[in-house]
């Protein structure tokens, strides 16, 4: 079998609709428009400050979808009345039983490490839950259960042709390393940026310079930052992350895609961990 060539395409915040072969994912769903607001719990909110480029009247045709967590900005009402209540979703485990409640009867809770297997035809997907944490210390219990995703793309009972792992609303923490670890041969990373602060006081996302860590540990041999200018509550800017990268050597694994754009994903040499 050939191999099939794998697309990204940034629709704004941490959404984005993945292609492989006959595969079309799409990523923490959130249509909301420039100027309403999405909710992050306890009566917080934020206001969105960039339109997304694709409606979600205009998706393709999709085969599941990957949820890092249940807040507003990840998975809002446009997403929850729209979209198709047959579709796979993969998710935390408290996100998928609230799903089910809503009628997404084919919601999937992963625990960290645990992997569900997505086939179609002569092509799997296989998803593995990556450890995320949502904000440091005990104030995690505040917020909800966030994961990362590992996508390994490839032939129906055969060898992964393509890695991709999405970061999700995760800080950088100790268990983050693990990742490199278990997976040497990261082809592209999807990181969630944005130094997300709640009430101004409580981060909740990677910054520039956690983020250019995240890329030296997960040892990703691209990386495509999302999730860094579309709601208020975000700090820390793109430029931090472009000017950390170069700081440390590694603005050439940037792939900066445009919302609206697409990148070709790509089977890369050399991916791995950066010792220092």
């Amino acid at each position: 079998m050939a191999v099939e060539t794998a697309m990204l395409t940034f629709v704004g915040n941490a959404t984005t609709i993945i292609r492989y072969g006959p595969f079309t994912l799409l990523t923490d769903p959130n249509f909301i428009r420039k100027g309403q607001r999405a909710y992050l719990g306890y009566g917080l909110t934020s206001r969105r400050l960039k339109d997304p480029a694709v409606s979600v009247d205009d998706l393709p045709e999709l085969d599941g979808v990957i949820l890092s967590h249940l807040h507003g900005d990840h998975w809002d009402g446009v997403a929850e009345r729209r979209l198709d209540r047959r579709l796979p979703i993969l998710t935390t485990p408290l996100a998928a039983r609230a799903l089910h409640r809503k009628g997404f009867r084919h919601s999937e809770g992963l625990r960290t490490w645990n992997s569900e297997i997505l086939t179609k035809g002569d092509h799997q997907v296989r998803v593995t839950a990556m450890p995320g944490r949502h904000a440091p210390g005990l104030l995690r219990r505040l917020l909800p259960p966030v994961m990362g995703s590992l996508l390994e793309f490839g032939p129906r009972g055969g060898e992964p042709e393509l890695r991709v792992h999405i970061s999700g609303d995760t800080l950088l923490y100790d268990e983050i390393a693990e990742i490199g670890r278990r997976h040497p041969h990261i082809d592209a990373g999807v990181v969630h940026l944005g130094g997300t602060r709640l009430l101004r006081l409580i981060p909740a996302s990677m910054d520039g310079r956690q983020g250019a860590r995240w890329v030296e540990t997960v040892g990703c041999a691209t990386v495509i930052p999302v999730h860094y200018d579309d709601y208020t509550v975000f700090r820390s800017p793109l430029s931090d992350f472009e000017r950390e990268l170069g700081r440390r050597g590694l603005h050439g694994r940037l792939r900066r895609v445009e919302r609206g754009g697409t990148h070709v994903l790509t089977r890369q040499q050399g991916a791995g961990q950066i010792r220092r």
